[in-house]
């Protein structure tokens, strides 16, 4: 079962394990997982059966296949945008680290084959959510790299949010029915903020992991000082991609503003 709300560690392998698909009650139905490595370190990836997206969140990589190679670096997820690598079934990635850096894996089933995307910065959707709504407190940047949109041959969203410091996200309260997982991370190692799920709060620490089950509002808010990331990924449902949300229709009223 895939905890609510985790705190995951690192292994000895430099792995660091958010979710496993068809892991019992709570199944987020995708393999997520975050990877440390050091300079001249090299991981190779590759699934029969599931599409993959490899993200850089911090650091410098070499990314290869299909005889293609990109390169990517990013010092800050707040300041700067995503590379990632979108691949189909029985694709090898291989990642070399030309400096100390971090990547998430996220993976899930689908049988369709499609052409390997790799995104860069310029190629990610950026929106401003929430500007100038009761001073600014729900403003956020929201970045959207692959959905319905721009992938409907993939069973997977996946994106980055920034929350301001002191502000909220994922606001106002919402839900959708296909399975959600956050992955956070502060620029200080003492940052925190809050996630609600329903009716349950947990603390949001660096590098803690949120598995929100389908149907479960989800709203978000990190304390002053501490602007807040995570990257947000969600699996489509057989049938249902995930192409909107469901507001909570008790703060209406919050959207209309001041």
């Amino acid at each position: 079962m895939s905890e609510l709300f985790s705190y995951p560690e690192f292994d000895s392998r430099g792995a660091k394990p958010l979710t496993k698909a068809g892991d019992g009650e709570n199944d987020m139905m995708m393999d997520i997982a975050v990877y440390e490595m050091k300079a001249g370190d090299e991981r190779t990836f590759s699934s029969l059966t599931d599409e993959m997206a490899v993200l850089l969140l911090t650091g410098e990589i070499r990314f290869s296949w299909e005889n293609r190679t990109e390169w990517g670096k990013r010092n800050s997820l707040m300041e700067e945008g995503p590379y990632c690598l979108h691949v189909s079934k029985g694709i090898m990635v291989k990642v070399l680290a030309k400096a100390d850096s971090q990547i998430l894996v996220q993976s899930t089933g689908n049988d369709q084959a499609f052409d390997s995307v790799f995104y860069k910065p310029e190629n990610c959707t950026n929106d401003i959510f929430g500007e100038g709504l009761w001073e600014n407190k729900m403003k956020r940047t929201v970045r959207t790299i692959f959905d319905y949109n721009n992938a409907p041959y993939s069973n997977m969203v996946n994106g980055e949010v920034i929350t301001h410091q002191g502000g909220w996200s994922s606001y106002t309260p919402h839900e959708h029915p296909q399975p959600e997982v956050y992955y956070y991370r502060f620029e200080r190692p003492e940052g925190f903020g809050a996630c609600f799920l329903g009716e349950d709060v947990f603390k949001i620490k660096d590098g803690s992991c949120a598995a929100i089950p389908g149907g479960r509002t989800h709203p978000q808010v990190t304390a002053p000082g501490f602007p807040m990331y995570y990257c947000w990924m969600i699996r489509h449902l057989p049938g249902d991609p995930w192409t909107t949300r469901t507001d909570d229709p008790r703060y209406d009223w919050i959207r209309e503003g001041n």
